[in-house]
Protein backbone atom coordinates (compact mmCIF):
# COMPACT_ATOMS: atom_id res chain seq x y z
CA UNK A 1 0.00 0.00 0.00
CA UNK A 2 1.20 3.49 -0.91
CA UNK A 3 2.61 5.59 2.12
CA UNK A 4 1.71 8.88 0.39
CA UNK A 5 -0.70 11.32 2.35
CA UNK A 6 -4.42 9.90 2.24
CA UNK A 7 -5.60 13.25 1.38
CA UNK A 8 -3.18 14.55 -1.12
CA UNK A 9 -4.59 16.61 -3.84
CA UNK A 10 -8.44 15.90 -2.69
CA UNK A 11 -10.27 18.41 -5.41
CA UNK A 12 -13.89 19.03 -4.10
CA UNK A 13 -14.44 22.00 -6.40
CA UNK A 14 -15.52 20.00 -9.55
CA UNK A 15 -17.42 16.44 -9.90
CA UNK A 16 -15.13 13.47 -9.97
CA UNK A 17 -16.27 9.95 -12.39
CA UNK A 18 -15.24 8.05 -9.12
CA UNK A 19 -17.15 9.91 -6.67
CA UNK A 20 -20.52 10.30 -9.15
CA UNK A 21 -20.28 6.22 -9.54
CA UNK A 22 -20.32 5.85 -6.24
CA UNK A 23 -23.24 7.90 -6.17
CA UNK A 24 -25.11 5.97 -8.72
CA UNK A 25 -24.50 2.51 -6.28
CA UNK A 26 -25.57 4.19 -3.66
CA UNK A 27 -22.64 4.59 -1.22
CA UNK A 28 -21.60 7.67 0.77
CA UNK A 29 -18.10 8.46 -0.33
CA UNK A 30 -19.27 11.65 -2.35
CA UNK A 31 -19.75 15.18 -2.53
CA UNK A 32 -23.18 17.35 -2.89
CA UNK A 33 -21.11 18.45 -5.90
CA UNK A 34 -20.95 14.85 -7.31
CA UNK A 35 -24.25 14.33 -6.17
CA UNK A 36 -25.76 17.47 -8.37
CA UNK A 37 -23.61 16.18 -11.48
CA UNK A 38 -24.91 12.57 -10.91
CA UNK A 39 -28.38 13.93 -11.19
CA UNK A 40 -27.44 16.10 -14.22
CA UNK A 41 -26.05 13.04 -15.96
CA UNK A 42 -29.11 10.99 -14.86
CA UNK A 43 -31.61 13.46 -16.80
CA UNK A 44 -29.79 12.76 -19.66
CA UNK A 45 -30.42 9.00 -19.16
CA UNK A 46 -32.25 7.50 -15.92
CA UNK A 47 -30.58 4.05 -16.25
CA UNK A 48 -27.19 5.09 -15.36
CA UNK A 49 -28.02 3.84 -11.98
CA UNK A 50 -28.64 0.19 -13.16
CA UNK A 51 -25.25 0.81 -15.43
CA UNK A 52 -23.43 1.04 -12.38
CA UNK A 53 -25.26 -1.96 -10.88
CA UNK A 54 -24.78 -4.17 -13.60
CA UNK A 55 -20.88 -3.09 -14.37
CA UNK A 56 -20.48 -4.16 -10.68
CA UNK A 57 -22.77 -7.56 -10.81
CA UNK A 58 -20.27 -8.43 -14.61
CA UNK A 59 -17.00 -8.24 -12.39
CA UNK A 60 -18.30 -10.54 -9.77
CA UNK A 61 -19.16 -13.01 -12.51
CA UNK A 62 -15.89 -12.47 -14.49
CA UNK A 63 -13.56 -13.04 -11.90
CA UNK A 64 -15.58 -15.84 -10.47
CA UNK A 65 -15.77 -17.53 -13.90
CA UNK A 66 -11.92 -16.62 -14.35
CA UNK A 67 -11.37 -18.58 -11.31
CA UNK A 68 -13.86 -21.51 -11.56
CA UNK A 69 -13.15 -22.27 -15.33
CA UNK A 70 -9.99 -21.01 -15.87
CA UNK A 71 -7.75 -21.47 -13.13
CA UNK A 72 -6.66 -17.71 -12.47
CA UNK A 73 -5.37 -17.16 -9.09
CA UNK A 74 -4.32 -13.85 -9.52
CA UNK A 75 -6.02 -10.05 -10.80
CA UNK A 76 -4.84 -6.76 -11.52
CA UNK A 77 -7.46 -4.55 -10.99
CA UNK A 78 -7.05 -0.99 -12.60
CA UNK A 79 -9.15 1.90 -12.03
CA UNK A 80 -10.23 0.31 -8.63
CA UNK A 81 -12.38 3.51 -7.58
CA UNK A 82 -14.13 3.78 -4.19
CA UNK A 83 -14.36 0.31 -2.14
CA UNK A 84 -17.83 -1.32 -2.74
CA UNK A 85 -18.44 -4.63 -1.05
CA UNK A 86 -17.96 -6.81 -2.21
CA UNK A 87 -14.63 -5.93 -3.77
CA UNK A 88 -12.74 -8.14 -6.28
CA UNK A 89 -10.40 -9.33 -3.77
CA UNK A 90 -13.71 -10.52 -1.78
CA UNK A 91 -15.22 -12.39 -4.63
CA UNK A 92 -12.14 -14.08 -5.79
CA UNK A 93 -11.15 -15.44 -2.44
CA UNK A 94 -14.62 -16.92 -1.72
CA UNK A 95 -13.97 -18.99 -4.53
CA UNK A 96 -10.18 -19.56 -3.92
CA UNK A 97 -9.04 -18.31 -0.70
CA UNK A 98 -5.19 -18.21 -1.87
CA UNK A 99 -6.33 -15.73 -4.80
CA UNK A 100 -3.41 -12.51 -5.13
CA UNK A 101 -5.00 -9.24 -5.81
CA UNK A 102 -3.03 -5.86 -6.84
CA UNK A 103 -5.47 -2.68 -7.14
CA UNK A 104 -3.76 0.26 -9.07
CA UNK A 105 -5.89 3.86 -9.03
CA UNK A 106 -4.49 7.38 -8.63
CA UNK A 107 -7.35 8.98 -7.37
CA UNK A 108 -6.60 10.48 -3.75
CA UNK A 109 -9.89 9.98 -2.82
CA UNK A 110 -9.16 5.90 -3.01
CA UNK A 111 -6.29 6.39 -1.90
CA UNK A 112 -8.15 7.47 1.69
CA UNK A 113 -10.46 4.76 1.66
CA UNK A 114 -7.79 2.39 0.35
CA UNK A 115 -7.60 0.52 3.84
CA UNK A 116 -10.47 -1.59 3.06
CA UNK A 117 -8.55 -3.11 -0.03
CA UNK A 118 -6.20 -4.64 2.16
CA UNK A 119 -8.66 -7.25 3.89
CA UNK A 120 -7.42 -10.38 2.69
CA UNK A 121 -7.80 -13.94 3.80
CA UNK A 122 -5.07 -15.42 5.78
CA UNK A 123 -3.89 -17.59 2.19
CA UNK A 124 -4.50 -14.86 -0.05
CA UNK A 125 -2.45 -11.25 -0.13
CA UNK A 126 -4.03 -7.88 -1.69
CA UNK A 127 -2.29 -4.86 -1.48
CA UNK A 128 -2.87 -1.19 -3.56
CA UNK A 129 -1.02 0.95 -5.17
CA UNK A 130 -1.05 4.20 -6.85
CA UNK A 131 -0.80 4.09 -10.62
CA UNK A 132 -1.97 5.92 -13.67
CA UNK A 133 -3.12 3.88 -16.41
CA UNK A 134 -2.09 6.63 -18.72
CA UNK A 135 1.44 5.47 -17.99
CA UNK A 136 1.88 1.56 -18.57
CA UNK A 137 5.02 0.67 -18.11
CA UNK A 138 5.15 2.45 -14.60
CA UNK A 139 2.27 1.14 -13.35
CA UNK A 140 3.66 -2.29 -13.84
CA UNK A 141 6.86 -1.77 -12.69
CA UNK A 142 5.10 -0.63 -9.35
CA UNK A 143 2.79 -3.79 -9.73
CA UNK A 144 5.93 -5.80 -10.04
CA UNK A 145 7.51 -4.27 -7.11
CA UNK A 146 4.83 -4.92 -5.00
CA UNK A 147 6.17 -8.42 -5.41
CA UNK A 148 2.65 -9.43 -4.75
CA UNK A 149 1.70 -10.71 -8.07
CA UNK A 150 3.77 -13.84 -10.09
CA UNK A 151 4.32 -12.75 -13.65
CA UNK A 152 5.73 -16.51 -14.32
CA UNK A 153 1.48 -17.23 -13.44
CA UNK A 154 -1.41 -16.45 -15.17
CA UNK A 155 -2.79 -12.68 -13.84
CA UNK A 156 -6.43 -11.54 -15.04
CA UNK A 157 -6.27 -7.74 -15.97
CA UNK A 158 -9.56 -6.29 -14.74
CA UNK A 159 -10.55 -2.68 -16.46
CA UNK A 160 -14.01 -2.37 -15.63
CA UNK A 161 -15.87 1.01 -16.65
CA UNK A 162 -12.54 2.38 -17.04
CA UNK A 163 -11.33 3.14 -20.91
CA UNK A 164 -14.30 5.14 -21.65
CA UNK A 165 -12.19 7.88 -19.57
CA UNK A 166 -9.00 6.60 -21.89
CA UNK A 167 -9.61 9.71 -25.22
CA UNK A 168 -8.08 8.89 -28.62
CA UNK A 169 -5.00 11.30 -28.22
CA UNK A 170 -3.67 8.83 -25.01
CA UNK A 171 -4.24 5.77 -27.42
CA UNK A 172 -6.04 3.85 -25.77
CA UNK A 173 -5.31 0.73 -27.55
CA UNK A 174 -1.93 0.76 -27.21
CA UNK A 175 -2.27 1.62 -23.21
CA UNK A 176 -4.43 -2.30 -22.79
CA UNK A 177 -1.53 -3.75 -25.40
CA UNK A 178 1.55 -2.60 -23.13
CA UNK A 179 -0.74 -3.92 -20.05
CA UNK A 180 -0.95 -7.29 -21.70
CA UNK A 181 2.17 -7.85 -23.48
CA UNK A 182 3.55 -8.06 -19.49
CA UNK A 183 1.50 -10.67 -18.57
CA UNK A 184 2.01 -14.62 -19.52
CA UNK A 185 0.04 -16.77 -21.65
CA UNK A 186 -3.47 -17.90 -20.34
CA UNK A 187 -3.93 -14.60 -18.84
CA UNK A 188 -7.04 -12.81 -19.16
CA UNK A 189 -8.58 -9.30 -20.24
CA UNK A 190 -12.00 -9.16 -18.09
CA UNK A 191 -13.39 -5.53 -19.10
CA UNK A 192 -16.87 -3.35 -19.95
CA UNK A 193 -17.04 -0.58 -21.53
CA UNK A 194 -19.81 2.50 -22.36
CA UNK A 195 -21.13 2.09 -25.83
CA UNK A 196 -23.56 4.77 -27.74
CA UNK A 197 -25.12 2.02 -30.67
CA UNK A 198 -28.46 1.06 -28.54
CA UNK A 199 -29.10 4.63 -28.39
CA UNK A 200 -26.54 7.46 -29.59
CA UNK A 201 -28.56 10.50 -28.46
CA UNK A 202 -29.16 9.56 -24.85
CA UNK A 203 -25.02 8.49 -24.57
CA UNK A 204 -23.90 11.85 -26.33
CA UNK A 205 -25.72 13.83 -23.91
CA UNK A 206 -24.24 11.76 -21.07
CA UNK A 207 -20.99 12.28 -22.95
CA UNK A 208 -21.47 16.20 -22.80
CA UNK A 209 -22.21 15.85 -18.92
CA UNK A 210 -18.57 14.15 -18.27
CA UNK A 211 -17.04 16.30 -20.16
CA UNK A 212 -18.72 19.50 -19.41
CA UNK A 213 -17.90 18.71 -15.44
CA UNK A 214 -14.05 18.34 -16.42
CA UNK A 215 -14.20 14.76 -17.07
CA UNK A 216 -13.73 14.06 -20.74
CA UNK A 217 -15.14 10.12 -21.96
CA UNK A 218 -14.93 8.17 -25.14
CA UNK A 219 -17.90 5.88 -25.66
CA UNK A 220 -17.74 3.64 -28.46
CA UNK A 221 -19.22 1.50 -30.68
CA UNK A 222 -19.32 -2.50 -30.38
CA UNK A 223 -16.53 -2.77 -33.43
CA UNK A 224 -13.83 -0.25 -31.49
CA UNK A 225 -14.39 -1.61 -28.18
CA UNK A 226 -13.90 -5.27 -29.90
CA UNK A 227 -10.26 -3.72 -30.65
CA UNK A 228 -9.05 -4.06 -27.46
CA UNK A 229 -9.67 -7.64 -27.48
CA UNK A 230 -7.28 -8.08 -30.23
CA UNK A 231 -5.21 -11.56 -30.62
CA UNK A 232 -7.44 -12.74 -27.46
CA UNK A 233 -9.54 -15.55 -27.38
CA UNK A 234 -12.84 -14.46 -26.03
CA UNK A 235 -14.70 -16.45 -24.45
CA UNK A 236 -18.71 -17.10 -24.67
CA UNK A 237 -20.88 -15.30 -25.02
CA UNK A 238 -18.35 -12.76 -26.38
CA UNK A 239 -18.33 -9.09 -26.19
CA UNK A 240 -22.33 -8.46 -25.26
CA UNK A 241 -24.33 -5.85 -23.11
CA UNK A 242 -23.17 -6.37 -19.64
CA UNK A 243 -26.07 -8.36 -18.01
CA UNK A 244 -26.28 -10.71 -20.87
CA UNK A 245 -22.34 -11.89 -19.91
CA UNK A 246 -23.05 -15.11 -18.54
CA UNK A 247 -26.26 -13.89 -16.42
CA UNK A 248 -26.23 -15.32 -12.62
CA UNK A 249 -29.58 -16.75 -13.15
CA UNK A 250 -32.11 -17.43 -16.16
CA UNK A 251 -34.31 -14.62 -17.59
CA UNK A 252 -37.19 -13.67 -15.94
CA UNK A 253 -38.51 -11.09 -18.21
CA UNK A 254 -37.41 -8.06 -15.70
CA UNK A 255 -34.27 -7.88 -16.81
CA UNK A 256 -32.85 -4.59 -18.32
CA UNK A 257 -33.21 -3.34 -22.09
CA UNK A 258 -29.94 -3.13 -23.95
CA UNK A 259 -30.42 0.67 -24.40
CA UNK A 260 -30.55 1.07 -20.68
CA UNK A 261 -27.53 0.20 -19.65
CA UNK A 262 -25.35 0.68 -22.73
CA UNK A 263 -22.35 -1.47 -21.27
CA UNK A 264 -20.75 -3.68 -23.65
CA UNK A 265 -18.39 -6.65 -21.71
CA UNK A 266 -16.40 -9.28 -22.80
CA UNK A 267 -13.69 -11.58 -21.11
CA UNK A 268 -10.60 -12.84 -23.32
CA UNK A 269 -7.70 -15.31 -22.58
CA UNK A 270 -4.07 -14.27 -23.96
CA UNK A 271 -2.85 -17.83 -26.21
Amino acid sequence: MTTRQAGRDLDTSRPHSARMYDYFLGGKDHFEIDKKAALVAAEAHPGLFVTARENRAFMHRATRVLAQEHGIRQWLDIGTGIPTEPNLHQVAQSVVPEARVVYADNDPLVLKYAERLMRSTAQGRTTYIEANVKDPDALMNAVRESEVLDFEQPIALSLNALMHFITEPNDPYDIVRRLLSALPAGSALAMNHCTPDFDPVTWNKVAEVYTNSGTPVQFRSHKDISRFFDGLDVIEPGLCCCHRWRPAGPADGTEPKDAEIGLLAGVGIKR
